[in-house]
């Protein structure tokens, strides 16, 4: 049931883990939390989403909806991942704006800065080099998000009053993440080895790559807290900070840790005795990721939830399914 009379929020991909958390946080606001399941609204069909937003009158949009996975999933299937995302972006994006929709937020990633970028990685440094091949379909997808928000807020920002504004985060984990033994990224895959291993009493789980790269984690609560606060911001404020050819906004935990230094903190977490094997034939994707995250630092945004409460509380999560 909807009150017409409260702002109407359509949270696309609400049953994804970024998603789901968007909307337990919203859901302390006074407004209208607009969802649509997969059978009620497929949003890689152009007429389905057109016919959405004339019909549902959306005032804002959190674009949340995805095709993701980790490097296996990237690499075995780049056409699904470069053609699901671009199609459910600009579906979403072209006919928010034909609905009239003035506010919405594109959630990204860290991915879409070049694999050989300083380190830590600032907004600018978006187009300045070649990307991580691993994951490179995606990442364009994402930065084609980022430049049609700019771009529709370039020629019908004032004419229309749009603000469409994105955000990149770093790598995300969670309750409601994939648990998939292959196509899950890092943390989920990590959890879901060791709990296995521990069940079965085995002696040692294997881990891919050498374990020596260096990665960045947010809880993926910080990352829905970031995004609602991001899309509060007073507009003139927010875009005496943010050039209209480089608008997003970096989102990460500003520490960084061996996938080595992972991979023993979650058998720690999980309480598996037995040794980690690493697998070197198995690819480490890019060596460094570590966001610059001064921008959102500045705009009065911290996160709260540290590596080890939020494995903690993403485990206790996934045992009760």
């Amino acid at each position: 049931m909807t009150n017409s009379n409260l702002p109407k929020i359509f949270v696309a991909g609400h049953t994804g883990m970024v998603g789901s958390a968007l909307v337990r946080l919203l859901k302390n606001q006074n407004i209208d939390i607009i969802t649509k399941d997969r059978s009620e609204l497929d949003l890689l069909s152009q007429q389905e989403v057109e016919l959405f937003f004339k019909n549902q009158k959306i005032d804002q949009v959190y674009l949340a909806a995805a095709k993701v996975g980790g490097i296996y999933a990237n690499n075995t299937f780049p056409a699904d991942f470069i053609y699901e995302n671009l199609t459910i972006q600009n579906n979403i994006i072209h006919n928010a704006f034909n609905g009239g929709v003035k506010k919405l937020l594109f959630l990204g990633s860290s991915c879409i800065y070049p694999k050989d970028a300083l380190q830590p990685m600032t907004e600018n440094l978006l187009l300045s080099g070649k990307l991580e091949l691993t994951n490179e379909p995606y990442a364009i997808a994402k930065i084609a998000g980022i430049k049609m928000c700019e771009s529709y807020n370039r020629q019908y920002g004032e004419s229309h009053n749009i603000d469409y504004r994105s955000i990149m985060p770093t790598n995300l984990y969670g309750p409601g993440d994939n648990y998939h033994p292959i196509n899950s990224h890092v943390i989920p895959g990590l959890i879901y080895r060791f709990y296995e291993a521990k069940k079965n009493n085995l002696a040692s789980v294997t881990v891919w790559g050498s374990g020596k790269p260096k990665r960045e984690f947010l809880y993926v609560d910080d990352m829905a807290s970031a995004s609602i606060h991001i899309m509060n911001i007073d507009k003139k404020i927010y875009y005496e900070k943010i050039s209209s050819r480089c608008s997003h906004i970096n989102v990460g935990s500003g520490i960084e840790l061996t996938i080595k230094e992972l991979a023993e903190t979650i058998k720690e977490v999980i309480g598996f005795t037995g040794n980690i094997i690493f697998d070197t034939s198995k690819h480490d994707g890019i060596s460094r990721k570590l966001l610059d995250s001064q921008m959102i630092n500045n705009f009065g945004f911290k996160p709260q939830v540290s590596l080890r409460d939020g494995l903690i509380k993403t485990f206790e999560e996934y045992i009760k399914d």
